[in-house]
């Protein structure tokens, strides 16, 4: 391809945008509400997916001990623990930190306890947290055979349950998704298709005067492609301010809500939707000329 005929198709482009005005601006307000759901649709994956990995972190194997094994024996097991493979961190919680903590959780109902007097029914224990969330029903019934140890727990019914709900919303969101990429591309593609038919005149002439289909493709591609990058820039900047925003307020009242800062996901979102439109704008123009170079 000359360096003339890309210079003709540049003046080409510019010219058809500046020519269907209205059209143009229909199609640019109409790929960047769209990418706009789709963008926002793609944050809430992105938050969900993060939920998930918080949800699976927050798994641990609970060590009960005997309560004949003391000072060093305790040593002896954090210690052990400690050498498992997979195990990321052990946290030694004593008699009187549990009792402490279920003191805590019953908050006005403490004086339930003073029944028990100066007894304290809690057994130490230690916390055990693991690389990845399938460590533990490997390691659960090993811990429960060592030496000392009374019991091991993990919620193994609470743990499937957000495995399942995990792998659900990972799936689930990846599937959305898709579903509104191609509802994206089908939109955006006949709203283009409007442009292309009101100049279908103009294509017909092109084809009687022995112009390539490619040679009368490339403008209308052009246009889609400079089209969905502007409606993608518009859409990056309402996702970028309400994202920040919504950050700034969840922050002020849910400070324990795990979300996904903004920087640097909201670049790698921004870049992607730029891409996006800007394929989907060329894709879009692609599939709408087929009609009318067929015919």
């Amino acid at each position: 391809m000359s360096l003339s005929t890309k210079e003709y198709f540049i003046r080409e482009t510019y010219k058809s945008i500046k020519r269907n005005g209205l059209m143009s601006l229909a199609s640019v307000s109409t790929v960047a509400l769209s990418l706009l759901v789709l963008g926002m649709f793609l944050l809430i994956f992105i938050n969900t997916n993060n939920l998930a990995q918080y949800l699976e972190s927050q798994v641990q194997i609970t060590v009960y001990m005997e309560d004949s094994v003391e000072g060093s024996g305790l040593s002896e097991m954090k210690q052990t623990l400690e050498n498992l493979p997979g195990v990321l961190s052990v946290t030694e919680v004593s008699k009187q930190e549990a009792l402490a903590r279920f003191k805590e959780r019953l908050g006005q109902q403490e004086k339930l306890l003073h029944s028990l007097g100066t007894d304290n029914p809690f057994p130490n224990s230690f916390e055990v947290q693991v690389d990845k969330p399938d460590r533990i029903n490997e390691l659960a019934p090993q811990i429960h055979e060592m030496e000392g140890v009374e019991t091991a727990k993990f919620g193994q019914e609470i743990v499937e349950h957000i495995f399942q709900m995990t792998k659900i919303l990972r799936i689930g969101g990846v599937v959305l998704v898709i579903l509104l990429a191609l509802a994206t591309l089908f939109i955006i593609a006949n709203t283009i298709r409007l442009t292309v038919f009101a100049r279908r005149k103009e294509v017909n002439i092109m084809k009687y005067v022995g112009a390539t289909d490619w040679f009368i493709r490339w403008p209308f591609i052009l246009e889609g492609m400079t089209l969905g990058f502007f409606g993608a820039l518009i859409a990056d900047f309402v996702i970028y301010g309400s994202y920040a925003g919504l950050l700034s307020r969840i922050y002020a009242t849910l400070a324990f809500l795990p979300m996904v800062p903004a920087y640097p996901m909201l670049t790698y979102v921004d870049i992607s939707i730029v891409l996006a439109g800007t394929a989907i704008g060329a894709a879009g123009s692609y599939i709408s000329l087929r009609k009318f170079l067929k015919v």
